[in-house]
């Protein structure tokens, strides 16, 4: 009786601390980082080498685009006078690594040479 005891109560607080981790690991983990980008292309042959070499180096140093162009829509407010960019980090730090690596660096002197640009670095609502 003592060793099936044993058992449940073995059981049980392995099923519990399962349960309770990602609570511990949502309660731990830093607030995303965003890069956020209006961008109005003034020279659009240009403004396309930028856009083709700008994503390898966004995958490589831990971006994923959330919007990349596509329609917008005005709400309140001035509408945006070109195209929104949202791109997500792992977190603030990580976004503003990326935004002054020289890779990066790099390619956005293809950017300016094409747009117009406003950016900016957000951080994220932390994990609830």
């Amino acid at each position: 009786m003592k060793k099936r005891s044993l058992i449940l109560t073995t059981v049980s607080a392995a099923l519990l601390a399962a349960a309770a981790m990602p609570l511990l690991w949502a309660a731990t983990a830093a607030p995303k980082g965003y890069v956020i980008s209006e961008i109005i292309v003034t020279d659009p042959d240009a403004y396309k080498q930028y856009a083709a070499a700008v994503a390898p180096v966004t995958a490589k140093l831990g971006g994923k685009y959330l919007v990349r162009g596509g329609h917008t829509v005005g709400v309140e407010g001035e509408p945006p006078g070109g195209r929104i960019v949202v791109i997500e980090f792992e977190s603030l730090a990580a976004a503003e690594a990326f935004e002054a690596s020289p890779e990066y660096q790099a390619v956005a002197a293809l950017r300016h040479k094409a747009a117009r640009s406003r950016v900016f670095l957000a951080e994220g609502v932390a994990p609830q």
